[in-house]
């Protein structure tokens, strides 16, 4: 479904004066600054990952549509927008960021606001304005509508399992429904699902498991205190653990705000369908965690993985299935699509995580990133490396089919009709 817009200014003249206050303060920070708002407002709800990422991906996909349209530079993703160039790009992204988030946080209007109106606030009143808040109400309804009926309000029916009068843990998994949510890119959910897990008596999984039990007990003695504090800084999950990245990479490359949009659209579309696509495979397969696994490991008949009955991971488990890894399966597709826009070497990356307090982490390359987040879970004792791997291998086709396919450069700019 494409939906098309035509935003006229009415005064030719007012166009001219109007177009050069724009240019001027059209800023690449005013994207940044809602994805940091909604990172926020997520982390204080303690919003789970999946929502919160098709959230992200309906706002940073709404302030792309919105800017889009006033210079037509790219393709849009469904919403065939089209504004005079006197459009304020700050004014449009701005409004389409408060709308989605409005509609999906209804009890933060108030913290909403007033961010809405610090944002507007530098902003001449000229027409121009006018008409961004006119643009990023009419993107942020498109967007709302295109996702409307995807699947992520299908009701919550896992069924354990177990034998009548057992007792199983009580601990509903999450993700349960995350499978059939409507991908932005992918054809279907199970479009990449992989192969099957190793089998328990394969020389991969003697291998891996054992490695994790030796690497990633919380109480190793193979594991370093580098390894151990990168474990740690990678419970960090969702959004959070990739939008600072994204960021940093958005001012290295002193993106406009076009392509700031759509470095984050891109990025969060692709993380999306990452998770859409690891929870069907996930639940498909339902396949044990080390924790399972090794506690149970006499049941394998396998001689090499002997039964530890009180073996603990670093952290605390993931409530969902391990096969394959999500974390890993995410940060390649974030990287590959940053990679493929930006390079490899952006300069220097940092990252912090609340839950690693006086940890900072640090890299030169993208690839490094995701290679230290699909470690991070074997020293957690969460993944197998086997798992990581085929995450890896995941997020890069989502990473690449999402690049190749969406938001593409028009090979000569359409003007928008005035």
């Amino acid at each position: 479904m494409k939906m098309k817009t035509f935003l006229a200014t009415k005064s030719p003249f007012l166009i001219i004066a109007t177009l050069a206050v724009c240019i001027g303060t059209a800023r690449a920070d005013v994207i940044m600054d809602w994805n940091a708002k909604a990172d926020a407002i997520a982390a204080e709800k303690k919003v789970l990952p999946v929502p919160q990422a098709r959230t992200m991906s309906m706002l940073h996909v709404a302030m792309f549509e919105a800017v889009n349209a006033i210079d037509r530079r790219y393709t849009p993703y469904k919403l065939d927008l089209v504004a005079d160039r006197s459009t304020s790009k700050e004014a449009a992204a701005s409004t389409a960021a408060y709308n989605i988030l409005l509609t999906i946080y209804p009890d933060q209007k108030a913290a909403l606001d007033a961010a809405l109106i610090a944002s507007l606030s530098g902003i001449p009143d000229t027409e121009g304005k006018a008409k961004g808040i006119e643009l990023g109400k009419i993107a942020a309804s498109g967007v709302m509508a295109l996702r409307r009926g995807d699947g992520s309000d299908v009701q919550e029916t896992y069924r354990p399992y177990t034998a009548p009068g057992a007792y199983v843990p009580t601990v509903v998994p999450i993700g349960t429904t995350a499978g059939i949510m409507s991908p932005w890119v992918m054809t279907s959910v199970s479009q990449f699902r992989p192969a099957p897990p190793p089998a328990l008596d394969s020389e991969t999984w003697t291998r891996d498991v054992n490695e994790i039990r030796e690497l990633g007990a919380r109480n190793s003695t193979t594991r370093t205190a580098e390894q151990t504090a990168i474990g740690r800084v990678w419970f960090l999950v969702g959004p959070p653990s990739f939008n600072p990245i994204v960021r940093q990479v958005a001012l290295a490359k002193h993106m406009d705000v076009v392509d700031c949009s759509r470095l984050f659209a891109l990025t969060e579309i692709a993380a999306n369908d990452a998770i859409v696509a690891v929870l069907d495979a996930k639940y498909h397969y339902n396949f044990w965690r080390p924790v399972t696994a090794i506690r149970n490991a006499d049941i394998t008949h396998n001689p090499m993985t002997p039964r530890e009955a009180s073996w603990l991971p670093l952290g605390e488990t993931p409530m969902h299935p391990e096969y394959p890894c999500a974390h890993c399966i995410v940060s390649a597709a974030v990287s590959t699509v940053l990679r493929s826009i930006a390079g490899d070497e952006v300069g220097e990356l940092t990252m912090t995580s609340p839950t690693a307090p006086g940890v900072t982490r640090k890299w030169t390359k993208l690839q490094d990133y995701s290679d230290e987040v699909a470690n991070a879970r074997i020293y957690a004792g969460f993944h197998y490396r086997f798992s990581t791997e085929v995450g890896k291998d995941m997020g890069r086709k989502i990473g690449d089919l999402t690049v190749g396919t969406q938001l593409r450069g028009l090979e000569a700019r359409a003007e928008p009709k005035q």
